[in-house]
């Protein structure tokens, strides 16, 4: 009768695996992991270096595990036990600090986003102090969406080191530091939306004859890893201090990247976020909330931000959309496509084009704007002061009627949370009222356009 490999069993789990997920991950079925586990199957050759990545742990490690060996030798000696006590009890302590870091209460508020803004000059604070901005990154008066020109670089720019991170990392369940923020989080938060993608990285920002951004190349990752490194390294520190704003020499990381603005010591790839305003003809104008959910984000859970919301990145892994989708109105239809009418996302993983003169809603969209009837401002950049994670701040406009039709189907949940409403409806009210009531549930970002929208109301309702 064969033996259940306990071992390789209690390895899966430990990295926090079910079967099933276990078997997504190496690509198998779930019937075949139990079989490995249950000893009537050995894996291929061919597949033993995949499980033993998947693993975290070397070829003569798997074997080991796979044979039922507690201490197996090799040539380069015994391998240590990797569920001794002491390491399970090391590594546990390990990952539970830094849960409680990120998890700690305020995180996921204002709270600590606005206390980070106060370790910058009040020159560096958009209006309101909520957020940061750079020179030339804010306009004074918003402008036309299609007056915002964009220019790509093929340049090759080195992605900047970020060092030490250490203090900001847990252990694994082998026992060493993770590598990177990102798997820390995908094996130890497990979060719905966590995966890595082409992304569009800012290279220069420019008011010279209008705004002008100018834009290289990166991965979601990259920039994911930097602005959770910085926004840990600020919780941890904030909490040793009792609930100060930390001193700078508990800041090391964010103290080596000096100018937050500079593209060359920060790799930063703005999304697009927008405020949807719905022009209602007999004035009682409303616009468009969102809440993200926690358990399906990875950053920015609980919070109210407007929407649509998304990465600037292109929609397929095709060539050709690299440059094809390289467009600020373009990544804004997608998320309309996503957000509001709960279509599946395009994601940049697939490897099919969109053909936006053709497809629904981009047609549709695309024709309520050349009519004149779906109207856009961009008002540039802003900088949220914990993470130091850059975003567009743009505004849309949109008739009542045009509006009704479009999003006859919108949804009140989609993959990243749900809608938020007033009085049974989908919508909020756009008035001075209600934004200072909503104050404390928007994020900095949010509520920073939020404010320069109602100042600006006249100018982009045309009233």
């Amino acid at each position: 009768m064969a033996a259940r490999r306990e071992r390789l069993a209690g390895r899966r789990e430990a990295l926090g695996f079910t079967q099933e997920s276990f078997a997504r991950e190496i690509g198998v079925e779930l019937s075949t992991v139990g079989r490995w586990e249950r000893g009537t199957q050995d894996p291929q050759p061919w597949m033993r270096p995949k499980i033993a990545q998947a693993l975290e742990v070397s070829t003569d490690e798997l074997a080991a595990l796979l044979s039922g060996d507690a201490s197996p030798s090799t040539g380069a000696g015994d391998v240590p036990d990797l569920f001794s006590p002491e390491i399970a009890e090391h590594v546990r302590r390990s990952q539970e600090e830094w849960l409680r870091v990120r998890r700690a209460p305020g995180a996921r508020g204002r709270e600590l986003a606005e206390l980070a803004a106060w370790l910058y000059p009040a020159s560096q604070r958009a209006p309101g102090g909520h957020v940061l901005t750079g020179p030339d990154w804010l306009l004074d008066r918003p402008a036309e969406l299609d007056s915002v020109r964009l220019t790509f670089s093929d340049a090759q720019n080195p992605v900047p080191r970020l060092e030490p991170v250490d203090h900001v990392l847990p252990l694994t369940a082998r026992g060493e530091r993770y590598a990177d923020y990102s798997r820390a989080v995908r094996d130890l938060v497990r979060p719905r939306l966590l995966e890595n993608r082409l992304s569009y990285r800012l290279l220069e920002v420019s008011q010279r004859g209008g705004l002008a951004l100018t834009f290289g190349t990166t991965t979601f990752f990259e920039v994911f890893d930097i602005k959770e490194c910085l926004a840990h390294e600020f919780k941890a520190a904030w909490l040793a201090s009792g609930g100060a704003v930390p001193d700078w020499s508990a800041l090391p990381l964010r103290s080596a990247i000096s100018d937050p603005f500079n593209p060359n010591r920060l790799v930063m790839s703005p999304g697009i976020s927008t405020l949807t305003i719905r022009k209602d003809q007999r004035g009682g104008h409303r616009f468009m909330m969102h809440q993200r959910d926690g358990r399906a984000v990875a950053d920015g859970g609980g919070m109210c931000t407007l929407m649509p919301s998304g990465e600037f990145q292109p929609s397929s892994l095709a060539a050709v959309d690299l440059h094809n989708d390289f467009s600020l109105w373009r990544n804004i239809m997608r998320e309309y496509s996503e957000e509001f009418l709960g279509n599946p996302e395009h994601d940049g993983a697939g490897a099919s084009s969109i053909d936006y003169a053709q497809q629904e809603p981009f047609r549709s969209l695309d024709q309520a704007r050349a009519d004149g009837r779906f109207r856009l401002w961009h008002y540039g950049l802003v900088m949220d002061a914990l993470t130091l994670g850059a975003s567009q701040r743009t505004v849309a406009v949109v008739d009542d009627e045009v509006f009704d039709r479009l999003f006859t189907g919108l949804v009140a949940t989609n993959d990243e949370g749900r809608v938020v409403g007033e009085g049974g409806r989908t919508d909020m009210p756009f008035t001075g009222e209600a934004i200072d009531r909503l104050e404390p549930r928007l994020s900095a970002s949010s509520l920073t356009l939020l404010r320069l929208a109602w100042r600006d109301r006249r100018h982009l309702l045309g009233t």
